[in-house]
């Protein structure tokens, strides 16, 4: 029996194991309210781009009208939907704006930031996606006191935690581990590492620096408005800080089924990941390598090993497992039952990547809330 074979395959997954703990060893959220510091932050303007969010956006206007201990005014921008979404953000008292006309050269959603900016009256912008939701009735005061205490400056942008009420959002799992680590910032290096841009469902950053670096006027044409925001902000020497929203914010995304999800995680995935620092790229290809590898070294010893390969195997294969659940329930809370069948994740987010490469290097066109974009 050749030796060789099942000592380069535990390698490369004990490598892959070894990156996975790199690429998210961090993960900073926004302070409890016992270590903040008693502020009254300035006015705070929550500006909601909306495109056909009638059944999304309820549970974010609901816990908007539950927030304490700040002073903060909802603007929804209706980005020409074709449903409910103006009559729902009414109903909550929410400003809202109907933009019907997109100028050339401008994508819908920075469009729509850009026209919110524009009509708010607060010191302090907060972006936030339609299908997010606040956790606790001070989740708005810990957030922007926390930007505070960092110094006031730049962008403090937050992943949502990702909560799951259907079987097939599972396969969001590796998706949400790798958007997270792939903002480079997670790593043991933390901030050392500059950030590939900001997380796009929650950006806080005050007017001054948002008028200074252009805002989303200055970004108009990019599809990927998160990443490119953030990079805008750090070329003129402004902090972007990429925080987890667990405990603080939470969203569901795509709810509507596989498709939309499919069509999501699609939506140019490929293209942000040219902002990720390539240690964290070599790492993440690393655990993503290793994570496949592993259980085709179970495989092999089955079929050809001895019993102490197919116990080496074993535990490496449970190691996987143990690490794959502690990576994704950071970022959601995922169902514990779906881990031992992660080599089937790992597949299906290689599977989908490489089509998002296709579209936007090939195709060169995305297709989101029922509209073709060039990218």
């Amino acid at each position: 029996m050749l030796v060789w074979p099942f000592v380069l395959a535990a390698i490369i997954s004990l490598l892959g194991l070894a990156s996975g703990l790199l690429m998210f060893w961090r993960y900073p959220v926004p302070s409890s309210p016992d270590s903040l510091e008693q502020q009254h932050p300035s006015l705070v303007s929550v500006i909601i781009p909306a495109r056909n969010e009638e059944r999304r956006i309820v549970p974010l206007l609901e816990s908007l009208s539950q927030q304490e201990g700040i002073a903060f005014e909802t603007i929804v921008i209706d980005d020409d939907s074709e449903d409910r979404t103006s009559e729902v953000a009414h109903a909550y008292n929410a400003r809202v704006i109907r933009n019907k006309d997109l100028e050339d050269g401008w994508i819908g959603k920075s469009a729509a930031c850009w026209i919110g900016a524009q009509a708010a009256e607060g010191k302090l912008l907060l972006f936030m996606d339609a299908d997010t939701a606040f956790e606790e009735t001070d989740s708005l005061l810990r957030y922007v006191a926390s930007y505070e205490k960092l110094g006031g400056k730049g962008i403090l942008s937050l992943q949502p935690y990702h909560q799951i009420k259907q079987v097939y959002e599972n396969a969001s799992t590796i998706f949400n581990i790798i958007v997270m680590a792939g903002m480079n910032v997670f790593t043991p290096f933390g901030e050392r590492l500059l950030s590939a841009g900001s997380f796009g469902p929650c950006i806080l950053c005050n007017r001054a620096d948002y008028d200074a670096t252009g805002g989303h006027a200055g970004i108009r044409g990019a599809v990927m408005d998160d990443l490119a925001l953030g990079e805008e902000f750090q070329e003129q020497g402004l902090p972007v800080r990429c925080y987890g929203g667990r405990g603080i914010v939470r969203f569901r995304m795509y709810p509507e089924g596989f498709h939309q999800l499919l069509e999501g995680w699609t939506k140019n995935f490929g293209t942000a990941s040219k902002s990720t620092h390539p240690f964290v790229m070599m790492l993440v290809n690393l655990w993503i390598t290793g994570g496949l590898v592993t259980p085709a070294l179970l495989l092999l010893s089955s079929l050809f090993g001895s019993s102490s390969w197919i116990m080496t195997a074993g535990v490496l294969y449970l190691l996987n497992v143990i690490e794959m659940a502690w990576l994704a329930r950071r970022t959601g809370n995922f169902s514990w039952w779906i881990f031992p069948f992660y080599p089937i994740l790992l597949l299906m987010f290689t599977v989908i990547f490489v089509y998002s490469l296709y579209l936007t290097h090939v195709r060169k066109t995305v297709t989101w809330r029922g509209r073709d974009v060039q990218v």
